[in-house]
């Protein structure tokens, strides 16, 4: 890979092997030289930009779960190395609760939860990303529900006034990734399918799903088959039935060894007006950032049917949107 180093075989690699150099073998100082001085790392928690705050933000996890492993699942991924790629990193991690931090007093609690990360790299660097945790998975696990979790970090941040603001396009940083994907076609399929649940045709699930699908929801919730993929979805939509769904990012691969699969990054900005996964409507402002993997199988009504499906956002940040627009 030109002006990658030349230890990583390929993407996917460097991608892998980085995280698990920064993470797990404590090379926390390589963030120097891994991620650019200016970087924007959005979470639909905040904004960070510069990798001093990144490096904080690691040494602060790493203390509340020093155990911690990142272990990736899939690395789908677009771009050149002389353009720059854009990976999307699924990971599942495992941590335990041994120190006091971000969420409370140490409890000792073990902990299983996924991560999508979007990066983009060119010259050995990542300069821009997008990352989103399944805080939903990790509050529930150590004993809170996500909104009371919420309610409390609004309160330890100051209050309504002080606290650090979720993510919108109020407080989002541009940066140097201005790619929009790829033209594979299983990219535009996967974006096509969650454009049509947007649009409410529930129909596609048993026109596009395999019957023995496996979906990988927020909250660390596995589940099988059309019910699920329909409770999931429909829970969602329901809850902002006018907000405008929009896809920021596809791409779509065809790799040896794995079946054909896509990555989606997506947005749902507007009116928390419908009763579904968040309540009764309270008429907030939300911004949804979403990441989704799909792998697809031979089954099915139409064939190239969805098999696995993993979905992530963060239901604290919404709930903090909720709340705050009740004061």
């Amino acid at each position: 890979m030109k002006g990658f180093d030349p230890k990583f075989r390929d993407f996917p690699d460097y991608i892998i092997s980085i995280t698990k150099e920064i993470w797990e073998d404590r090379g926390i100082a390589t963030l120097h030289d891994y991620y650019a001085p200016d970087i924007v790392v959005r979470s639909p928690a905040s904004v960070v930009v510069g990798n001093q705050g990144v490096i904080a933000a690691t040494m602060a996890t790493l203390a509340e779960f020093p155990d911690r492993t990142l272990l990736g699942e899939d690395v789908i991924w677009s771009g050149t190395p002389e353009e720059g790629m854009l990976s999307s990193h699924r990971l599942l991690s495992t941590a335990t609760h041994l120190g006091d931090g971000a969420y409370g007093r140490a409890t000792g609690t073990k902990l299983v939860y996924r991560i999508i990360a979007d990066c983009h790299a060119i010259d050995n660097q990542i300069n821009d990303e997008w990352l989103i945790r399944d805080q939903g998975a990790i509050v529930r696990q150590l004993g809170w529900e996500p909104k009371a979790y919420a309610a409390d970090l609004i309160e330890r941040e100051g209050g309504p006034k002080a606290c650090v603001q979720p993510l919108s396009p109020a407080t989002d940083r541009p940066g140097p990734y201005r790619g929009a994907g790829n033209d594979n076609a299983w990219g535009e399929t996967y974006a096509g399918i969650l454009s049509r649940i947007m649009a409410a045709d529930m129909t596609v699930f048993e026109a596009c799903y395999d019957r023995a699908v496996q979906s990988e929801y927020p909250g660390g919730v596995t589940g099988h088959s059309y019910p699920a993929v329909d409770r999931f979805w429909m829970g969602l939509r329901a809850s902002f039935p006018d907000a405008t769904f929009t896809v920021h990012h596809q791409i779509g691969r065809d790799d040896a060894l794995m079946p054909p699969r896509a990555a989606v990054r997506w947005s749902l900005h507007g009116k928390h007006d419908g009763w579904g996964a968040f309540g009764a409507p309270s008429g907030a402002e939300v911004y949804v950032l979403g990441i989704s993997h799909a792998e697809f199988g031979p089954f099915g009504a139409e064939g190239g049917t969805v098999r696995r499906e993993y979905t992530l956002f963060d239901e604290t940040a919404i709930w903090k949107q909720i709340l705050l627009h009740a004061g």
